[in-house]
């Protein structure tokens, strides 16, 4: 549990826009495709995990929602974001 949390204050370091920063779209982004990523890796070892599945796409849908609202929003920001986080747009 406390390594997640650590990975968790990492990712929103990493993504935060200022010092106290914690929900911006960027760290919200970031938290969902540490969790995305952490999920494939499961389902490597756990191909019939299908409920597990289900709440995969779910985060892969509100990533998705997330981004589009910052490509809206600011164009800048969302090219960035996915530089960083190594995303295909």
């Amino acid at each position: 549990m406390s390594s997640e949390t650590i990975d968790k204050q990492r990712v929103i370091g990493e993504n935060r826009r200022h010092e106290s920063d914690s929900g911006s779209p960027e760290v919200q982004i970031g938290i969902l495709t540490e969790r995305i990523n952490h999920l494939q890796s499961h389902f490597k070892a756990n191909p019939h995990d299908h409920s597990s599945r289900r709440g995969l796409l779910l985060m892969v849908g509100r990533r998705n929602r997330l981004l589009k609202y910052l490509a809206a929003s600011d164009r800048d920001r969302y090219l960035d974001t996915i530089r960083r986080l190594g995303l295909r747009k």
